[in-house]
């Protein structure tokens, strides 16, 4: 297949180089022409355009069989989510689908933050999707472009909600911990809820395989899991101390605009049969630490 992955960044740029390995012919879109060399050297033919901006986007070919859209919008707040994803995804759908061929399948990576429950509930892709941040509304946005497009025009979009991403070189909590920053929210009765960045390219190739335009999934491991328990067993396998703990309405604990739900991923698991390589967030951090990787 030719595949096209726009946003070659910690998910991209991986996801390249295994469907390269694979067989595929990969392009990988950056703005930035000094990626260029990682991306030759994980098979990937660099493609050098921003998404933000269409005329860019239309010098290029755009006779792909698959594209991924993993794009990131660098930790900015809610006008850069605005620029990069939904304006960026409205440049990409009126490159891509000009009314001739289009892809026969677009996954999205889009993120569980547009579910905004706060009980603890156990959700799922048929759930309310009323976030409470700024940039979760502009995600759900985004979402509502593509399928809107799979729905009027038969456009292949297919949406992957991915849960906290972590992995080799990354783990927000993982990284608070080892820094002596983590802190228990109140009783840490609050759900977390991750996948490491492998399962998030196995994902990926199971949807651009076995995936139908206009289907959404929660890409997540299998066990949601307490503040509480994750901070136990992680002081336990590292042998230090379990974090302090914060009232839940210390200001401190209001600045991730956290909720509170355990996310299924039943759905993604049933139509892809896709087995998880790091089920629980045990094994994915068993598989960190033995590695001894350092995080930034």
């Amino acid at each position: 297949m030719r595949v096209l992955i726009i946003g070659t960044g910690y998910v991209g740029l991986p996801l390249g180089a295994e469907l390269a390995r694979r067989g595929h012919d990969v392009s990988g879109l950056r703005r930035n022409p000094a990626a260029a060399p990682a991306l030759l050297a994980a098979g990937i033919q660099p493609l050098i355009a921003d998404i933000t901006d269409l005329e860019s986007l239309q010098k290029l070919p755009r006779d792909f069989d698959w594209v991924v859209s993993c794009v990131a919008s660098g930790g900015g707040g809610a006008e850069d989510y605005r620029s990069v994803y939904l304006d960026g995804m409205q440049n990409v759908l009126q490159w891509l689908d000009p009314g001739e061929r289009h892809p026969l399948r677009f996954v999205y990576t889009s993120s569980t933050s547009v579910y905004g429950q706060n009980d603890g509930s156990l959700v799922d892709e048929t759930s309310a999707t009323e976030p409470d941040t700024e940039t979760g509304r502009v995600l759900l946005e985004t979402e509502q472009v593509l399928l809107d497009a799979a729905r009027k025009r038969n456009f292949p979009a297919l949406i992957l909600r991915l849960a906290g991403i972590y992995g080799p070189g990354r783990g927000y909590w993982l990284k608070q911990f080892l820094l002596g920053e983590a802190r228990l929210e109140g009783t840490g009765s609050r759900f977390l809820n991750m996948i490491h960045r492998d399962d998030v390219i196995g994902c990926i190739i199971a949807a651009l395989e076995r995936g139908r335009g206009g289907e959404i999934y929660n890409a997540v491991d299998s066990e949601p899991v307490s503040q509480l328990e994750f901070f136990q067993w992680l002081a336990s396998a590292l042998g230090k101390p379990l974090p302090a703990s914060l009232p839940k309405e210390h200001p401190a604990m209001r600045k991730r605009g956290a909720t509170n739900k355990r996310i299924s991923h039943a759905k993604l698991v049933a139509d892809f049969a896709y087995r998880f390589r790091y089920p629980n967030f045990r094994a994915g951090y068993d598989a960190l630490i033995a590695d001894s990787v350092k995080l930034p």
